[in-house]
């Protein structure tokens, strides 16, 4: 298929006013946090020093009595167990947990459930287990707040639960002894956007601060900081939003990952090819995090837990090469699963305002990877089910325009368990009422998407003219980074650029190679996926792209990574 068409939204320009107000910040850098909502000086200073504003722990609602329930079952030697999840947030968030409390002198163990035995949060079964086998305190991770019965059922079976979780809230009372998730309407904490990692870090940051204090016994030196790489690598993963309190504390992650890292995220990168002080947020999100996740899409997460808290060179080395070996696997059925789920589409719902693919033939590993790749083909919420009987398990993706959690909570009724994010979410359902349910999801998108007009929108930072775009403008924008999850890149746009040659590069000629020029000076562009419109490119264009450094034998060069055109007025 030809790419999608684009809109292109273009920030008003900063007023005078605000970039005198920044004498100190390069007038480009300006225009970016102006064009971010930062429209107040202090606000743009704040962020390119990556203050999170108020984060003090016990701010969350249920901190304070999370931390008096966990420090007692301390003292008395009660068996506590981590409830984690299998995505890289729940397993990063499961190890910063046990490695804190076991710090603190705790008796801890993880619990992570199989994705596809038991599937998403707390089941019946695993509490049991847990039950019977002595355990008095569960704490949740990435997980528990919309499971009522489950807690009901642990507190009968004489477990106490705190949960801490960032997903949306349910409408049922949770019987557990505390609740801390910022989305709760009775909480003041002021950064909503937190991943589990993010949730279980605040957790261990007013137990280490409640030690500082009143210092259990037998309890080890850890710090808040020795926890921040695992912080950045589950929020990140995660696309949790890196403004606020995530931004500095991903941040800090990084400085930490790149700095020191534990044995077995740097037997990760090592495996991965990355070196010591080249981990950014790009390499978590596209090299480590997919690494991280693979064990929980294709054997079990808990691989990728054993590697986090691997103490030993050679275990984590083993465990490194495992998670490669893994993801390599997960690519090729991904790739599969796709064109399966794509041709399915093609036929018979091209023209539906929501993708709905069911098939007994996709494994639940990689259904959230099969629907986020339609979604940015097709730019269609889309929801992929591996059916089953009696059960049938579900993973969504969505866009801007559609809620899809809030939809998943429309359909509740016909659901056995949901959860999820605006973007992103995953459900239960029993196998005869999969037709419902793609019918009342298709009367919700029918509804809420009328008269829009559906094309990706490219939000445009800056408009600047092509001598700009220079390696030391390059540097100066890395005061922007960590870039991810509502910290984009930042996107250019400059006007009638002369193409002075546009080629088709790559395997199968998919790219386009352009050289560019302002009149004066050349640069190099690349459009990917774009390869079979070099014969229809324009003399002159007005081109939208991002800035991109690229080093070779110590020398370094500018490229511009476009990502559309439209042929110059003039």
């Amino acid at each position: 298929m030809p790419p999608l068409p684009r809109r292109w939204e273009i920030a008003p320009h900063a007023p005078q006013s605000y970039l005198s107000a920044l004498p100190d910040v390069h007038p480009i850098v300006a225009q970016i946090l102006y064009s971010r909502g930062l429209t107040e000086p202090a606000e743009a200073r704040a962020f390119l020093r990556k203050e999170p504003g108020p984060d003090n722990p016990f701010d969350l609602h249920g901190m304070h009595r999370a931390v008096d329930r966990i420090r007692r079952a301390i003292r008395q030697r009660e068996p506590i167990a981590v409830y984690g999840d299998f995505d890289a947030d729940g397993v990063t968030a499961t190890a910063l947990l046990v490695l804190t409390l076991r710090a603190l002198g705790a008796e801890v163990h993880p619990y992570i459930p199989h994705r596809v035995r038991e599937g998403y949060g707390l089941n019946q079964r695993a509490i049991r287990e847990l039950a019977a086998a002595g355990t008095r305190l569960m704490i949740t991770v990435d997980c528990g707040v919309r499971s009522p019965k489950e807690i009901a059922l642990a507190r009968r079976l004489g477990m106490d639960v705190v949960v801490t979780d960032h997903h949306l809230v349910g409408n049922e009372p949770l019987a557990a002894v505390a609740v801390v998730n910022p989305r709760q309407p009775e909480c003041p904490y002021p950064h909503k956007g937190l991943a589990g990692v993010g949730l279980a870090y605040k957790l261990a940051q007013a137990l280490l601060r409640a030690n500082q204090k009143v210092p259990l016994k037998g309890s080890q030196p850890l710090s808040e900081e020795d926890l921040l790489d695992l912080v950045a690598l589950g929020t990140v993963a995660d696309l949790a939003p890196l403004i606020g309190e995530n931004r500095a504390l991903v941040s800090r992650g990084l400085e930490r990952l790149n700095r020191s890292p534990r044995p077995g995220v740097e037997a990760l990168m090592r495996q991965a090819g990355l070196r010591p002080g080249s981990v950014n947020a790009w390499a978590i999100g596209f090299i480590l995090a997919p690494r991280l996740n693979a064990p929980g899409r294709m054997e079990h997460a808990d691989l990728a837990y054993r590697l986090l808290i691997a103490e030993y060179p050679e275990e984590a080395t083993r465990l490194a090469q495992r998670l490669d070996e893994l993801n390599r696997k997960r690519q090729q059925l991904t790739a599969e699963m796709q064109e399966r789920a794509r041709t399915i589409v093609l036929e018979q719902q091209a023209n539906w305002p929501l993708f709905f693919v069911a098939d007994p033939e996709f494994p639940s590993g990689v259904i959230g990877l099969v629907a986020a790749r339609l979604v940015e083909e097709f730019y269609r919420p889309t929801v992929v089910v591996e059916q089953r009987e009696p059960v049938s398990r579900g993973s969504a993706r969505s866009i801007p325009e559609f809620h899809i959690a809030d939809a998943l909570k429309a359909c509740d009724d016909l659901l056995l368990q949901h959860g999820g994010h605006a973007s992103a979410a995953g459900f239960t359902v029993r196998t005869d009422r999969l037709n419902l349910l793609r019918d009342r999801l298709l009367e919700e998108a029918a509804r809420k998407l009328a008269g829009l007009e559906l094309v990706p929108v490219l939000r445009v930072d800056a408009e600047v003219p092509l001598k700009a775009m220079t390696a030391q403008l390059w540097e100066t924008l890395q005061q922007l980074e960590p870039f991810g999850e509502g910290n984009p890149e930042p996107l250019f746009l400059t006007r009638n650029v002369q193409v002075r040659q546009a080629v088709p590069v790559g395997t199968a000629s998919a790219h386009l190679k352009l050289t560019l020029s302002d009149g004066w000076a050349v640069w190099d562009g690349i459009a990917f996926g774009r390869g079979t419109l070099a014969r229809e490119m324009p003399k002159r264009v007005d081109l939208v792209y991002y800035l991109r450094r690229d080093e070779w034998n110590g020398a370094v060069r500018i490229q511009l990574d476009v990502q559309d055109w439209r042929e110059a007025e003039n």
